[in-house]
């Protein structure tokens, strides 16, 4: 029971997490459906999402085991970091290449192979926050995805109603960015285990704040750049 607490905040985290960075999905999930005949549209949109949850948990427990590598966490860290900062610059990765088809097996296809390509930043920070709980990681992944498929669009319309909820959600994969640098098995034996405890919430909060800063600067130069660049 003690850890009850801690464990829905994470099952919050990986749910709030794969939403912000899933916006593209369904569009993907979309594009390569949209050719289908409309009585195989649903069927084709439920499986390929079915195909693609699966696959993605496959990918985040392989990820989550992998993890425990020296320096791997550090490596991750780091990219989850440069992450974070692209998702304040609003540069993710689009479906413009996913190609329609007429075939419901063919799009089923290319759904989970897109999203396995697209989904590397999800299944790194879900891995993150999920640590070693294997159930745990399930059970955001199970909950999340489905949503972001059936309110794709609400989703997305929030975010640009609020851009404030992806600054929020770039700080919390810097935190979380934090915790894995610092928790790497390499400096873990190097600095101690009770050292690393106690830095460990001033690193996350560093990390998240480097991400605010540093997308807020490089914002304000893209905009900068963008003004300069229609005036010219």
């Amino acid at each position: 029971m003690e850890s009850f607490g801690p464990d829905i905040l994470k099952l919050v985290q990986i749910i709030w997490i794969n939403i912000i960075l899933s916006g593209d999905n369904a569009v993907v999930i979309a594009m390569a459906c949209r050719g289908l005949p409309q009585n195989k549209q649903r069927a084709g949109m439920v499986l390929g999402a079915f195909v693609a949850v699966a696959l993605r948990i496959v990918f985040t427990v392989l990820v989550a085991t992998l993890l425990s590598t020296p320096f791997l966490k550090i490596l991750g860290g780091c990219l989850l970091l440069w992450i974070a900062v692209k998702l304040v610059l609003g540069e993710d990765d689009h479906g413009g290449e996913v190609k329609e088809t007429d075939r419901l097996w063919h799009a089923v296809r290319t759904v989970a192979i897109a999203d396995a390509v697209m989904s590397l930043d999800n299944v790194l920070a879900i891995a993150a926050v999920a640590k070693d709980s294997t159930p745990l990681l399930i059970l955001g992944l199970g909950i999340s995805i489905p949503l972001i498929i059936a309110g794709a669009a609400l989703i997305m319309a929030l975010l640009a109603r609020f851009p404030i909820l992806v600054w929020a959600g770039a700080a919390l994969l810097g935190w979380v960015a934090g915790e894995m640098l610092i928790s790497d098995p390499w400096l873990v034996q190097t600095l101690g285990d009770a050292f690393v405890h106690q830095v460990e919430m001033p690193v996350a909060a560093v990390c998240a704040a480097f991400v605010v800063g540093l997308g807020f600067v490089l914002s304000r130069r893209s905009s900068a750049e963008e003004r300069a660049y229609e005036q010219a």
